[in-house]
C-alpha cells in the first residue's frame, strides 16, 4: 500500500492517516469530484481534516479517470509545463497536470494554500524548509513514488528535484491561494519575494 504523507508549516513531514472511498456505481468524473472537494472545504475549516478527506477523492478519481494521464512533456526552454485542467475565478480549487524534465529543480517556494501533489510517473525529492525571523533553514527531505500523494499546509516551504532520467509528472490540486503569502526564497540571501 501507498503512504500518504503531510508537511506541515514548519516544513516536518509526517504520514498522513486517510481512509479509502468506497466503490461506486456511477462513473467518478471531475465535476463530482470538484463538488465532493467544495462541500468538504465549507463544511470543514480545518486544512489539515480536509486534507485527510480529500486525499481518498484524488486517488479514487486517478484510478477512475485514466483521461487524466494524457501525454505531458515538459518544455525543454524551462525544464517543466503545466496543463491546467481546472481553474476558475472565485472559486478555491485548482487542478492542474505537471511536468519535470528529469534533473530539473524548482525554486525555493510556497504556495500561499494548502496543496496536495499526487505523483503519476517518475521520481520527485522534496526538500522542506523552515522560515525563521530572517533565516532560512532546512529541515527535512522527502522522495515521492508513483502512487504515493503529498500533502502539505499553507505556509509549507519545499524545493522540487526531478530524480531520474525520465520525467517527472503529478497531479496537482491547490486551495486558495493567497497571491499576497506565495513567495520564492533565496537560500543564500534568506530573502523573500512575491512569487
Amino acid at each position: 500500500m501507498t503512504q500518504d504523507w503531510l508537511v506541515d508549516n514548519r516544513g516536518q513531514v509526517r504520514p498522513l492517516e486517510t481512509q479509502a472511498m468506497a466503490e461506486r456505481e456511477t462513473p467518478y468524473r471531475l465535476y463530482r469530484f470538484l463538488t465532493e472537494v467544495e462541500d468538504i472545504l465549507a463544511n470543514n475549516s480545518n486544512p489539515q481534516a480536509q486534507l485527510q478527506q480529500i486525499v481518498p477523492r484524488v486517488r479514487y478519481l486517478l484510478d477512475h479517470s485514466p483521461w487524466i494521464a494524457m501525454p505531458i512533456f515538459p518544455n525543454p526552454d524551462t525544464g517543466w509545463e503545466v496543463l491546467m485542467l481546472y481553474d476558475e475565478p472565485d472559486f478555491p480549487l485548482t487542478v492542474q497536470i505537471v511536468a519535470w524534465a528529469a534533473g530539473t529543480v524548482s525554486p525555493i517556494h510556497n504556495h500561499g494554500c494548502w496543496g496536495l501533489v499526487a505523483l503519476l510517473d517518475g521520481q520527485e525529492q522534496n526538500q522542506f524548509w523552515q522560515r525563521s525571523e530572517d533565516q532560512l533553514e532546512t529541515t527535512t527531505t522527502q522522495l515521492l513514488n508513483p502512487g504515493e500523494i503529498l500533502t502539505f499546509l499553507p505556509d509549507s516551504i519545499h524545493q522540487i528535484t526531478a530524480l531520474g532520467d525520465q520525467p517527472t509528472i503529478s497531479f496537482n490540486l491547490y486551495g486558495e491561494t493567497d497571491y499576497q503569502r506565495r513567495f520564492e526564497y533565496d537560500p543564500i540571501s534568506h530573502q523573500a519575494v512575491v512569487f
